[in-house]
């Protein structure tokens, strides 16, 4: 068997595993179809259960996690809800190559315990890149991802390619000497 037929056949395997898999694998992927926690800002959701379930996912499926820290009160967090909705090219590349984990800041729950753990977010929506063991490779403040004002096709498409998981072995890039993320 070739190392080609054997990534086919384990890729088959996982999907038929995990029907979950199959939902972002496939492009018609809609907001309907993923995590509760990957939908919205929701102030009673617990983040540490959602957390959780969002590595245990980015394991099954070799992505990595995307954490996005925000509110329904911010008006960046809904533009750029909005601009991911309406970019198909942002939105399909997103979810096939992060686990998106949204994590409520807000006078309800401003969620200080969970994200103690993380470097300070000094506006929102911020980004956190984490590795499917949770690890955070990269925290990001969205203006970065603007130009002129607006949310930038060219530059979210520029971070999901940098982000990635890049190894078809979540643990390649670990294992192999010289190699840089």
């Amino acid at each position: 068997m070739t190392l080609k037929s054997l990534r086919l056949c384990i890729i088959i395997t996982l999907a038929l595993l995990t029907p979950a898999l199959t939902t972002f694998a496939n492009s018609n992927t809609t907001i309907d179809s993923l995590p509760e926690y990957s939908q919205k800002y929701d102030p009673a959701r617990n983040a540490f259960a959602d957390g959780r379930q969002a590595i245990n996912l980015a394991k099954q499926s070799n992505r990595r996690v995307l954490i996005i820290v925000g509110g329904n009160w911010c008006q960046w967090c809904r533009a750029m809800d909005k601009f991911i909705k309406t970019t198909p090219s942002v939105y399909k590349n997103l979810h096939q190559h992060f686990v998106i984990l949204k994590i409520n800041v807000s006078d309800k729950n401003k969620n200080k315990k969970f994200l103690s753990a993380f470097p300070k977010a000094h506006g929102y929506p911020h980004l956190f890149v984490a590795n499917h063991n949770g690890s955070v490779l990269r925290s990001q403040a969205t203006n970065m991802l603007q130009e002129n004002g607006k949310y930038s096709e060219k530059r979210f498409l520029e971070f999901i390619s940098r982000w990635k998981q890049k190894a078809s072995n979540p643990d390649f890039a670990q294992r192999t000497p010289g190699k840089k993320e």
